[in-house]
């Protein structure tokens, strides 16, 4: 059933010398050794203010954001203090202070308005995100539903009233015929309006984890591509120049089979459609990541989006019909071997404080 949501109070942004101060902070974390990626993830970062015509939106995987209470429902043990991480309430705050400061980061000189993200437990976490951090200024609404997720950690989203008008959002579940004990994350579909009256529409994506073998595991992954695209034909059937964004982290890379078959993607931007489906992370898939398992970047979190929003004809479009992966030095680290990899809060069972195993991504929308 689609839920139907009222309105909030209106935002007050942040002045800019409190910006300023956060940017400062958050970019130099106490003397931590960091180095970036020896590359660029897309277009340089683009920090200039924003207003009415333009509005960022972000997706952040944010590793494992528990609470440190024990959840009889799911399988949070390993996230209390007594737990095998010995998650406690001093590692808590520090995880969402540094989220918060990253989110202000991505903003520039002001929050992004619309933020999807998954590996939150509850809405308990996201409360306490939005409303005890530097956040608590930027007038954030929370939507989320816990999933049937065996260890609790769902998809959610946030964003500014101010900017984004919610209309509806639904929860779609995942469930796979061939496995019918197994539980995921629900798929988030988020309705809104834009500041220039254009509607929008969002689904934010976990999909299962190629844990057990990525032969074994493709298979769900491609069910849950085969169920997004089946929402995304519902919409373009009744309009084709619908506005619909993808996010998400897909466990599979841009060029994989769940992406390139399972969602129906076209890569060629010369012929495509308002109605066809485009990669905005395939142009950049090569030598940068979002995520790095065994040294090796790839890049699982991704923002796809209709044709509609790539031609430039609409009054809504893709600034420079690219999206681009927030590689800021503070959000990355370096092994032993050198290598490196996003600062994570975990290194194995070390905890090592940082920010999560995923670097966020974001687009900015043109709004004429």
């Amino acid at each position: 059933m689609i839920k139907k949501v009222s309105q909030s109070t209106s935002l007050h942004i942040l002045p800019k010398w409190i910006v300023i101060v956060l940017l400062t902070f958050c970019i130099s974390p106490c003397g931590l050794a960091q180095k970036a990626k020896p590359y660029l993830a897309s277009e340089s970062f683009n920090e200039t203010a924003r207003d009415n015509n333009r509005l960022r939106l972000v997706f952040y995987n944010v590793e494992n954001l528990f609470d440190y209470f024990d959840d009889s429902t799911t399988m949070d043990e390993e996230f209390l203090p007594r737990g095998g991480r010995f998650w406690n309430k001093a590692r808590y705050e520090t995880k969402q202070k540094r989220l918060a400061q990253t989110i202000m980061a991505i903003g520039g000189w002001e929050p992004p308005a619309l933020i999807g993200l998954c590996e939150v437990e509850n809405r308990y976490v996201l409360n306490s995100l939005t409303g005890f951090t530097a956040l608590k200024t930027a007038g954030y609404e929370i939507i989320h539903q816990d999933s049937p997720d065996n260890r609790g950690i769902d998809v959610a989203a946030l964003y500014r009233p101010d900017k984004f008008e919610l209309i509806n959002y639904e929860y779609y579940p995942l469930t796979f015929p061939f496995d019918t004990a197994s539980r995921t994350r629900d798929i988030l579909h988020v309705i809104g309006k834009l500041p220039n009256q254009d509607t929008l529409h969002l689904f934010v994506n976990h999909w299962p984890s190629k844990y057990g073998g990525e032969f074994e595991t493709e298979p769900k992954r491609m069910r849950a591509a085969q169920i997004l695209r089946s929402k995304v034909d519902s919409l373009l059937s009744l309009n084709s120049e619908t506005l619909i964004v993808l996010t998400g982290d897909f466990n599979d890379e841009p060029q994989e089979d769940s992406i390139i078959d399972g969602l129906a993607v076209n890569n060629n931007l010369s012929e495509l459609q308002s109605s066809d489906l485009y990669n905005l992370m395939y142009p950049i898939r090569f030598n940068t990541g979002t995520h790095s398992f065994q040294n090796n970047w790839s890049v699982i979190d991704q923002f796809i989006v209709t044709g509609a929003l790539m031609n430039g004809s609409a009054k809504t479009s893709i600034l420079g019909r690219t999206a681009q992966i927030f590689d800021m030095p503070f959000l990355i680290t370096e092994g032993a071997t050198g290598a490196t990899r996003p600062f994570r809060t975990y290194q194995g069972p070390k905890y090592i404080g940082g920010y999560s195993d995923h670097l966020p991504i974001l687009l900015d929308l043109v709004l004429k």
